[in-house]
């Protein structure tokens, strides 16, 4: 008895002392694998269920999942002073997610995977159009490498173009989220999140599921259970590690989700990706973690500067 409870004191003294950047890759990573699995289980029922369909009861159970934890923590958790902005990333996040399975119903799970990862590439276009920031010449260099790379994979798989398209406009739309998850993680504690976008994703997502509803057997129903529990897992891990460790520092091991998926694919589906996707995939990861590291250096010289300039 006294063995185990110093051997948990031990493991909580030394989860203490890591540094909060690696706590934060130790969530994304699992994270990731949350996500992969979530991504599995969409294309599953997908062979019989609209995306649209998926989406709503992705969102609709993903929110009762969600319950028991906030009736622990309390209901008066969910107030907020901030609700036009958990309204607004939800609206944006349930597109993303319709979006997204679309994209893994109608194309190879690693390749659409693959997709997802060209978010930093539209952040820095977002950055410029919208919030006037500078994009030096190593910068706009490798978002362009990075672009390149998705012409490539575009080009090794044509003949889903539309669900390419589709893709990289959830790209898009997560590149948004991601924004808004680190500005409400600020005041905002993940259930809280998580409930408001399950409640206002349900209802957003229930219109146009509404429309080409097939009522899911059994089978289905489960599948979409697991499913939702396993990406609202997903979520809180990714808001989590976002909430503890800095952007740039946890964002690269999300990638690892491109090598889970694509095991998945293979030994689930048979699927095996192109040789012109994996240098597609390579060449937008690999621009995408020089963009975030840039940036972290950049941040870190103004920083030491700011502070030579009080200090004189």
């Amino acid at each position: 008895m006294l063995n185990s409870t110093f051997k948990t004191l031990r493991s909580q003294s030394f989860w203490d002392e890591v540094p909060n950047n690696v706590k934060g890759a130790c969530w994304m990573l699992l994270g990731s694998v949350c996500f992969s699995v979530m991504s599995v289980g969409v294309k599953y029922v997908g062979a019989g269920l609209d995306s649209f369909e998926i989406g709503f009861l992705r969102a609709f159970l993903g929110l009762l999942a969600i319950i028991p934890f906030v009736l622990y923590r309390g209901v008066s958790t969910l107030r907020t002073s901030i609700f036009k902005m958990h309204f607004f990333r939800s609206c944006v996040g349930i597109t993303a997610m319709l979006a997204t399975f679309y994209t893994i119903t109608h194309m190879p799970l690693a390749d659409a995977t693959a997709l997802t990862f060209t978010r930093p590439l539209f952040l820095i276009v977002l950055a410029f159009l919208f919030l006037g920031e500078i994009i030096r010449w190593r910068r706009g260099m490798a978002t362009l490498v990075g672009f390149v790379g998705v012409v490539i994979m575009v080009q090794a798989n044509a003949e889903v173009g539309f669900a390419t398209a589709v893709g990289l406009f959830a790209a898009f739309m997560v590149a948004c989220v991601s924004v808004l998850i680190k500005k409400l993680t600020k005041t905002e504690h993940p259930t809280t999140i998580m409930f408001y976008f399950g409640l206002i994703g349900s209802v957003i997502a229930f219109i146009p599921a509404s429309q080409v509803w097939i009522t899911p057997t059994w089978q289905e129903l489960l599948v979409l259970g697991g499913t939702s529990i396993v990406g609202t897992g997903g979520n809180f891990c990714m808001i989590r590690a976002f909430g503890i460790g800095e952007a740039t520092a946890v964002s690269p091991f999300d990638y690892t989700r491109l090598i889970f998926a694509g095991i998945l694919a293979y030994f689930i589906f048979n699927e095996v990706p192109t040789m012109g996707m994996i240098i597609g995939a390579i060449i937008i990861v690999a621009s995408s973690i020089y963009i975030m590291q840039r940036e972290a250096r950049v941040k870190a010289r103004n920083k030491a500067s700011e502070a030579v300039s009080r200090d004189a």
